[in-house]
């Protein structure tokens, strides 16, 4: 399964290597599509790939490091 988020990372949360770290923590690829990265936030694109139950439990874990996950559209189509 690929599955694309945003990933908002708060001031709290932008100087921690989470997806290292997630990356490490569960058998996933991890694709980072875009970011944009300052002092006080963050906002990633990025795009995971693996089994369903583990893509789902990243996301999860992601979310209790309080990191906010928005899913990105499926249909979108790409240039």
């Amino acid at each position: 399964m690929k599955q694309r988020v945003y990933l908002t990372f708060s001031e709290q949360t932008v100087r921690e290597p989470l997806i290292w770290k997630l990356s490490r923590e569960f058998d996933v690829i991890t694709n980072i599509r875009t970011a944009e990265v300052r002092e006080h936030m963050g906002l990633v694109g990025l795009e995971l790939e693996g089994k369903t139950a583990v893509v789902e439990a990243a996301l999860q874990w992601l979310q209790e490091q309080g990191v906010h996950v928005d899913p990105i559209e499926q249909n979108i189509i790409e240039g």
